[in-house]
């Protein structure tokens, strides 16, 4: 009797055994066999391609304004690292070098590390470097170089911010690039560059704009380099 019922027993279990494993297969089945790390990976990068990202805290900067190191008509071009993908710009050190050099010393300081694109117009603009995250900060100084007086803010265009009690061509720290066909802007604004690779990411960024102008998630500028050449 006693080896009977050890008989009955290891059955029991051997059914129970394949019984988990068919209902396990059949989950598995429905869900499209997605694994935990698949889904963890899409929640990192977001369903629009952009991580979530928290908002950093707003600091104050004093920096002197920088020696003129850019020559004209050198190549550099700034790799901007955010947390929806990384887009290129051809700074344009021909026409603007002063405002160019500024923004290159800048982004070589790390000033812009950890900032983030605090306005975002949806088929205009997208707005980014102030260390306050409001729209008011800067670096600590000024720099004036009026644009070419037949400059247009197109798609791409990369340009540096100003009030509009400052004087043409003044710029801080912040910049925009164009994300509509024709911002339709007077040639006052100073002139960095323009979007050469990752025009795409611009769009992704442009993407989580609203009307009030303040995006619909954190959009952070993880670092920008600046390659020579």
């Amino acid at each position: 009797m006693g080896e009977q019922k050890d008989q009955r027993w290891i059955i029991l279990v051997v059914f129970g055994v394949i019984a988990v494993g068919v209902v396990a297969a059949v989950l598995i089945s429905r869900s499209g066999g997605s694994s935990s790390s698949d889904t963890s990976a899409t929640t990192a990068a977001g369903a629009n391609g952009c991580k979530k990202v928290e908002a950093p805290e707003p600091k104050e900067v004093s920096l002197k304004a920088p020696k003129q190191s850019v020559k004209p008509g050198e190549e550099l071009t700034a790799v901007v690292q955010t947390s929806c993908g990384t887009f290129d710009i051809a700074l344009d050190t021909k026409r603007a070098p002063k405002t160019t050099n500024s923004f290159a010393y800048l982004a070589e300081e790390g000033f812009y590390d950890d900032l983030t694109f605090h306005r975002i117009v949806p088929e205009f603009v997208i707005q980014g470097g102030d260390p306050l995250g409001d729209g008011t900060g800067g670096p600590g100084y000024k720099v004036v170089e009026k644009p070419p007086a037949n400059l247009a803010y197109t798609k791409g265009v990369v340009a540096m911010a100003k009030s509009s009690a400052e004087p043409p061509g003044t710029s801080g720290s912040q910049f925009y690039v164009v994300t509509g066909a024709d911002a339709g802007l007077p040639p006052e604004y100073a002139l960095v560059g323009k979007v050469s690779k990752g025009l795409s990411v611009v769009e992704r960024i442009g993407e989580l704009g609203t009307p009030s102008e303040e995006p619909k998630q954190t959009v952070l500028i993880e670092k920008i380099t600046i390659e020579h050449g």
